[in-house]
């Protein structure tokens, strides 16, 4: 059947924008001209602007870096400071770039995508801006010294490139060379060794992918003594084929399962398999760590040692090196437990990382591999405000920063129940509030790409939320991380329909313990949560009283060749498939909206400049459900992205349209 909303994917054309601006004042006529909405647009904004926040930071040499935003500076400002100023209450900043008056400057809507700085030596950095919050940006040089941008640097066009640094004057480049260049997906298909002073056309093709491949990549790792070079071709979202690129550009390919994640530290590889992995004769588990000397597997050796095995209640987050240790952030029943591994003579040593606090969320995020063991530690809980902490492994902790408390946690509880889902499965879910008597209760969830939800401080849900007496709820559905690869593997493709039950099983549950009643239960998500959202709006409307839904993916038949979409399909299947199509078409919400149903008041909140999920999903599923009778809300944001907010003044507006419907809907 012809879509007849196709000419809603037409991101920017006229009669697209101006059925936007349509949709966009009707929702702010219905929502935002009241003084409740001015008051909860005040008090988010405070969250997001607040001075006292903690301004994190990466170590870069002697520096620590830090990308700040607040209400004087809406873009952001890019500094830096020592360790003994961080220490202090109020640290002297130095100042790199304004991205405000460097936008002001060249009259662009600049929005700060991050920067690679060069190892080592970290004079020059190689820093990313996009146009109003895209994923695709343009890459200027930027010299540290002079704290300017560099005279005849490295410039690339805006696309979604991928660069690294190689030498001082040497960079790997991935991005849209011409013709052929790109994949199916919409990133690089080609890598080049690109040598300063030289046109980009004339840099050296090191590395080409396949049309249907994700992505290709390359990498320098700059360790005296252990310099090395990879590339890689990201085979679907979960597979890659990976090569050593050798000094005279042959490469060797490394035998590990495509679905493995790697590391390579000095003189050491680590891998973690995303499914089971028999090596001589003995059978590994998906999520299991395993860790032997790099030169060795090269030559042939592989008597790996087991550095973690999963159970039934732990899972392995994520890892990350210092310089002689490796660090293991782990989920019990996604609590967060830290652990340090150190190599010997006589083996691999495990031990509780010292000092670190068992918390709901403890992530490291940031160690110093090249030059010592130290790392910094972010800590919180739903109800804690963040602690940021740094410590040397075998030494103290200290605490550096603590994150100030943006709404009253007094009297709120935070349980963590297991609803059954429909095939038995325990799913566990996180309920905060204070929970007196059933009330408006928000229930959070995502339930894709391996991504878990770990219990973390919020101070836009809380302002926004628990403070005006709601209920907040996540769900740790299958799709997730929080139990492993088998978490996220067991609702792929025509599994998928099993992390919506879990999702509904959650929604019944709270209902059953008395949280809440269905008239009383919101629900929100974004992107995969979006489409979460959506086929929760079209199976299972009976068990809700609002619904927000987020830069979401909802036109199944289709999202495969909008923009990014290409790159999802080894998560949900290839539409074009008549027989994962037959599974796909079961739930796609947009092809399962239907008149004469009740469905519960739904927001639909988007960007105009999200270039990984096309706005026209939303936009063509407001467009169907109106055609269809229904009054759903719809608010798209010309900036943003895939954030659907540039900067902190849209944030708060995105954020109080969805409190005030929520008050609206299922009541204070």
């Amino acid at each position: 059947m012809t879509d007849p909303y196709l000419w809603l994917e037409d991101v920017t054309g006229d009669t697209a924008l101006d059925w936007v601006r349509e949709r966009n004042a009707e929702t702010v006529a219905a929502l935002a001209e009241t003084e409740p909405f001015e008051r909860l647009r005040t008090r988010v904004r405070e969250v997001l602007d607040d001075d006292t926040r903690i301004p994190y930071v990466r170590r870069r040499g002697e520096y620590l870096y830090n990308f700040w935003r607040d209400g004087d500076h809406p873009r952001g400002l890019w500094r830096r400071t020592t360790l003994e100023q961080y220490r202090t209450a109020d640290p002297a900043w130095e100042l790199l770039l304004d991205v405000d008056a460097l936008a002001e400057a060249e009259d662009e809507n600049w929005v700060w995508q991050g920067a690679v700085v060069l190892h080592p030596g970290y004079t020059r950095a190689l820093v990313e801006l996009s146009r109003g919050g895209a994923d695709a940006a343009v890459v200027r040089e930027f010299d540290l010294v002079g704290k300017r941008f560099a005279d005849e640097g490295f410039e690339i066009a805006e696309a979604k490139s991928r660069v690294g640094w190689i030498d001082a004057d040497t960079i790997y480049v991935g991005t849209d060379f011409g013709p052929g260049s790109l994949t199916s997906s919409g990133y690089p298909r080609i890598i080049k060794q690109w040598r300063r002073g030289t046109p980009l056309a004339e840099a050296e093709t090191v590395f080409e992918g396949k049309p249907d491949d994700v992505s290709v990549y390359a990498f320098h790792d700059s360790t005296p003594g252990f310099e090395r070079d990879f590339v890689g071709r990201s085979i679907d979202f979960y597979r890659s084929e990976r090569f050593l690129r050798n000094p005279d550009g042959s490469l060797v390919r490394l035998d590990l399962p495509e679905d493995a994640r790697f590391s390579v530290h000095r003189e050491w590889l680590v891998v973690r398999p995303r499914s089971p992995w028999t090596i001589e004769g003995t059978e590994h588990p998906a999520g299991s760590l395993l860790g032997m000397p790099f030169d060795a597997f090269l030559a042939g050796d592989r008597r790996f040692t087991v550095l973690f095995r999963p159970d039934a209640h732990t899972s392995l987050e994520y890892f990350t090196w210092t310089r002689n240790h490796l660090l293991l952030g782990m989920l019990s029943d996604v609590k967060a437990r830290l652990r340090v591994l150190t190599p010997g003579p006589e083996g691999w040593v495990d031990e509780p990382l010292a000092g670190a606090p068992e918390a709901g969320t403890a992530e490291i995020i940031d160690t110093d591999p090249d030059h010592s063991d130290e790392y910094f530690l972010d800590t919180s809980g739903y109800t804690e405000p963040a602690t940021l902490s740094r410590g040397e492994v075998g030494g103290d902790v200290e605490v550096l920063k603590q994150a100030p408390g943006f709404f009253d946690a007094e009297g709120l509880r935070v349980e963590q129940f297991f609803a059954t889902s429909d095939d038995g499965t325990r799913v566990p879910y996180f309920v905060v509030g204070r929970r007196d008597t059933p009330g408006p209760t928000l229930l959070n969830g995502y339930g894709g790409f391996e991504v878990s939800l770990t219990p973390a401080y919020s101070g836009v849900i809380g302002r926004g939320w628990l403070s005006e007496g709601g209920t907040y709820v996540v769900a740790n559905i299958r799709g997730g991380g929080e139990y492993g690869p088998d978490w996220h593997t067991g609702v792929l493709r025509e599994n998928r329909p099993l992390a919506y039950q879990d999702f509904a099983a959650v929604a019944r549950d709270l209902v059953e313990r008395g949280v809440t009643t269905p008239e009383r239960l919101g629900i929100i998500g974004g992107s995969n949560g979006g489409l979460l959202m959506g086929v929760m709006l079209t199976r299972y409307p009976e068990l809700f009283g609002a619904i927000v839904c987020q830069v979401p993916l909802l036109d199944m038949r289709r999202y495969h060749q909008l923009l990014a979409g290409a790159s999802w399909m080894a998560e949900y299947g290839d539409p074009d498939d008549p027989a994962d199509w037959e599974f796909l078409s079961a739930y796609s919400p947009y092809q399962n909206v239907h008149s004469g149903r009740r469905y519960p008041p739904t927001l639909f909140v988007t960007s105009t400049r999200d270039d990984r999920v096309h706005p026209g999903h939303a936009r063509k599923m407001v467009a169907r459900m109106r055609e269809l009778g229904y009054s759903p809300l719809y608010h798209e944001n010309i900036e943003g992205g895939h954030g659907a907010a540039a900067d902190n003044a849209q944030a708060a507006f995105k954020w109080a349209l969805v409190f005030r419907f929520l008050r609206e809907t299922i009541g204070p």
